[in-house]
């Protein structure tokens, strides 16, 4: 199990998610494959001191990646969808 600094790695600035948090005010993040919502939740809310009210989460599958003769695969990854009580805002998505 992930300690709690450890359960988010990074938040996701991409063009979908951005258009999902002008529309929705929703964050996206990349989170330790192990993480639960719960664990998710807990982090997001001490890290950024806001208020979660819903997590949804994902399992991004593997990809194969092919680096001139040698071939590979990128491994999967957990991604996280948050939603915050109206009001609360996380400024690394906000500039």
């Amino acid at each position: 199990m992930p300690e709690l600094h450890q359960v988010i790695v990074r938040p996701l600035v991409t063009e979908k998610s951005s258009a999902a948090f002008q529309a929705n005010k929703t964050y996206t993040f990349k989170c330790h494959p192990e993480a639960t919502k719960p664990q998710i939740k807990a982090a997001i809310e001490t890290l950024f001191k806001v208020t979660v009210t819903d997590v949804r989460t994902l399992v991004m599958r593997a990809k194969r990646r092919t680096y001139g003769r040698y071939a590979g695969t990128r491994g999967p990854w957990k991604k996280a969808i948050v939603s915050l009580k109206e009001g609360d805002a996380i400024q690394v998505f906000e500039g």
